[in-house]
């Protein structure tokens, strides 16, 4: 007896196959970043993880190989994601990249730093973290490197890059937004006001 075939192409079922293990993954990652934004990485349960995704805790272990691996990949993911965004954050003006910035933060900072106190606990994390400080680094230098103008010296001109870099950090922005209470337009004010000597050359 002759069987049956199916009207379906192979190639097709297997296009629809991947397609669909690539869902199921980014929804355990979906999972893993919404537990770990409001829970300490080592109090996060596989098994919360792979329930929150509608999987098995078996599925997250064949996909990712432990929590470890699920952290690192969904770290690298959003890592990929908020570089995309800040760099659609640089503006044609330094003002309008740091309205940009502090709308950018809005969204993400907290998240930011809570990789970088956490990052420690779970191997691949750390070097992933270190990658994003310095990509915030030479974000810092492309976006307000030329309102430098010519410094009297390198040395002055690699100083005001660091003021920088430490002005438009997500811990700055914790402190003025967090502990001094600021709303996000008066965190730009404030920003704005530390800024603006350093590109006055």
């Amino acid at each position: 007896m002759t069987p049956m075939k199916s009207d379906t192409p192979r190639s097709y079922r297997m296009t629809a196959r991947a397609e669909a293990t690539e869902r199921t993954g980014e929804r355990i990652i979906d999972a893993m970043l919404a537990r770990f934004a409001t829970t300490p990485y080592d109090r996060v349960r596989l098994e919360d993880v792979a329930a929150d995704a509608e999987v098995s805790a078996q599925t997250v272990i064949r996909r990712f190989g432990s929590k470890h691996g699920l952290f690192a990949a969904t770290v690298e993911r959003e890592l990929a994601k908020i570089g995309a965004e800040r760099a659609a954050a640089l503006g044609e003006s330094p003002a309008s990249t740091l309205h940009a910035l502090v709308r950018y933060y809005e969204d993400y900072a907290l998240l930011i730093l809570k990789v970088y106190a956490e990052a420690h606990q779970a191997p691949g994390v750390p070097e992933l973290a270190a990658r994003g400080r310095k990509f915030h680094v030479q974000w810092c230098h492309q976006a307000f490197g030329d309102a430098l103008g010519p410094s009297s010296d390198k040395a002055t001109r690699n100083r005001r890059l660091a003021q920088i870099v430490a002005i438009c950090d997500a811990t700055t922005w914790r402190i003025l937004r967090q502990d001094g209470g600021l709303s996000p337009e008066q965190v730009e004010v404030a920003l704005t006001e530390m800024l603006d000597p350093l590109l006055r050359d």
